[in-house]
């Protein structure tokens, strides 16, 4: 008899793409893949490849047991986070729910990442190579500010002397940087085995362009350095499940340095997944409680360009 994997994504509206690969990586595994997306309003490009179910904001006091009825009513088997605000809730929701395969970090590692500054001084304990970190006191410059809790680059401003960083409020709430200008931007697409806590995929990629803070273009490289500082990271942080990985190449001193960790699948892991990084598949297994196999064999310079597509909603009509 043929298995059924429903999975629960949070903040999946416009992972699309994502969820086919799921769905097919299901098929080769002989196991069918049913999609549905915890949403706030059900107009969303998710509804042409699955079922949009009525969700709540992140911050809600009402989130867990809107989620919770969500899991038993639809007897969902895998909860994947798709953006930063699920993340904390879905170790929270691992915790609540062992029969259910949530393959995110602990708690404590999850809530760190979400603060920049708290992540960075993490970094720093932990011996990772990450550019210069300053206070408002003591800053140099040209210096790069981000928000402690932003993300997809929003509200990320350039301080190139003294009278800039004075007029930035509430600067506070801003991680300060060295700004490093002449620089390539990579990300690693990881996962790591809930089941032996090995590394099982570590694939770097060229961010090429970007919209809207999610990468358009980007291109598969074989780098061993980054391989082996991302590797590094995970194994040191105890990270589980998919984690991206953010660093960028300082190229007038030739090093890598390490931005920010998203304890989840980014939007632009189609083009590793594509490039043979088999996660879909290492989901589906372990949640049928295997140990996934290590991938090592991806393409390398596989590149990805992105294009918008349409989904249709008519009063008429359910979907």
């Amino acid at each position: 008899m043929k298995r059924q994997a429903n999975i629960l994504m949070l903040g999946g509206a416009k992972r699309v793409s994502l969820a086919r690969l799921l769905i097919e990586a299901g098929k080769r595994m002989g196991i069918e893949v049913n999609i549905f997306s915890s949403e706030i309003i059900k107009e969303v490009p998710i509804a042409c490849v699955g079922t949009v179910v009525e969700g709540m904001r992140w911050s809600d006091p009402g989130i867990y047991d809107n989620l919770s009825a969500t899991i038993r009513r639809h007897d969902i088997g895998i909860v994947l986070p798709f953006v930063d605000g699920a993340i904390e809730i879905c170790s929270r929701l691992k915790e609540m729910h062992p029969e259910v395969f949530i393959p995110v970090s602990p708690y404590e590692v999850a809530h760190a990442m979400f603060d920049k500054v708290v992540a960075a001084e993490l970094f720093e304990r932990n011996g990772f190579a990450i550019p210069a970190t300053y206070r408002k006191e003591s800053c140099h410059f040209p210096a790069i500010l981000k928000p402690r809790e932003g993300s997809a680059s929003k509200g990320i401003k350039i301080a190139n002397n003294a009278e800039d960083l004075g007029t930035i409020p509430d600067i506070d709430n801003y991680l300060i940087q060295e700004y490093i200008s002449n620089r390539d931007e990579y990300t690693v697409d990881c996962y790591v085995s809930t089941v032996s806590n090995r590394v099982l995929c570590a694939v770097p990629r060229l961010r090429i362009s970007t919209s809207g803070g999610e990468v358009d273009r980007t291109i598969t490289r074989r780098i061993p350095e980054l391989i082996g500082c991302a590797t590094m990271i995970l194994e040191k942080l105890g990270l589980e499940g998919p984690v991206t990985i953010q660093f960028i190449h300082d190229k007038a001193r030739d090093r890598y340095l390490l931005m920010e960790i998203n304890p989840r699948l980014g939007g632009g892991v189609i083009c590793s997944i594509n490039a043979g990084a088999a996660i879909p598949e290492m989901i589906l297994a372990e949640w049928l409680g295997r140990e996934a196999a290590v991938c090592d064999d991806w393409r390398d310079n596989a590149l990805m360009a992105r294009y918008f597509s349409e989904v249709m909603f008519y009063e008429d009509e359910n979907r």
